[in-house]
């Protein structure tokens, strides 16, 4: 964050003037993996999924908790003493929407003992261990059973089959006030930096478009709808296909149509990206 930042946070409440101290520039970096955001091209099956937690990433060196950045996070004694001795890549959260709980209680040099007892540390990877991230995964898992602390937790990872089921997965936790989702590579070892290994997707947005045309469909859609063709209130136009059932497809909503659509941002063009039909917009 900015000194601008922190300081609009302290003036609001959010962080002590102490935190301030967190935004010293720092050349021990400690070398995470860093996300790359999702493109459409990418091969889910070669994924495990999880949830994209809204909290503070932290390093457990195996003695100490740090911040990305390097910096020591200053926690209670209780919190830190049962936690193994393995380094740990994680996230100390509080819960959907409980990052600004997060913020005001971790980046504090004097820890407040009672609002440390509803931060949890989620377990995401093991940056030392060999093998592959299943195996990693795996040891993450034991980790949890055999130490049974009850704020030291693993980040569920599961299997994804389609980009149709990551992003049904993403609107559910988004409904339930969540972040988003990540998809971690299986066949990688851990390494520091930022690509493909680590992919984020962010949470959706809705908008509305008119239908000003059709494409035809092919293969099994064949006499059917292929995409819609949708207009933006720029003027932008673009293809939406993704979303459309096949009676949707078979008797599409006519010309003029004002349709609800889902997507995730937008391209360097202004086009929504990942965009996927919803329903005919209510009251048209």
């Amino acid at each position: 964050m900015k000194n601008s930042t922190l300081s609009t946070l302290v003036a609001i409440g959010l962080l002590s003037p102490i935190a301030l101290a967190f935004d010293e520039p720092n050349t021990a970096s400690i070398p995470l993996t860093l996300a790359n955001n999702y493109q459409s091209e990418l091969d889910i099956n070669l994924y495990w999924l999880s949830e994209k937690l809204d909290g503070i990433r932290a390093y457990w060196t195996g003695s100490e908790l740090l911040t990305r950045k390097g910096h020591k996070i200053y926690a209670p004694k209780w919190f830190t003493d049962p936690l193994p001795t393995d380094a740990i890549d994680g996230e100390l959260w509080a819960g959907r929407g409980g990052f600004q709980k997060v913020a005001r209680t971790v980046l504090d040099f004097k820890p407040d003992e009672e609002a440390w007892r509803d931060i949890r540390f989620m377990m995401f990877d093991l940056p030392r261990s060999a093998g592959m991230f299943p195996k990693r995964y795996d040891e993450l898992s034991a980790m949890e059973k055999s130490f049974k602390v009850p704020h030291l937790k693993l980040v569920v990872h599961h299997p994804v089959n389609s980009e149709e089921q990551l992003f049904n997965i993403l609107d559910d936790i988004s409904a339930r006030n969540g972040e988003g989702v990540m998809l971690r590579k299986l066949d990688t070892i851990y390494r520091p930096g930022r690509s493909d290994d680590l992919i984020k997707v962010k949470k959706h947005d809705d908008d509305e478009a008119i239908i000003v045309g059709y494409t035809d469909g092919k293969g099994k859609y064949k006499g059917m709808v292929g995409a819609f063709i949708l207009r933006m209130p720029n003027g932008k136009e673009f293809k939406i296909g993704s979303g459309l059932s096949d009676a949707v497809r078979a008797n599409p909503p006519e010309i003029g149509t004002q349709i609800t659509y889902r997507y995730n941002g937008y391209t360097d063009n202004g086009i929504p990206k990942f965009a996927r039909y919803l329903a005919v917009r209510e009251g048209y």
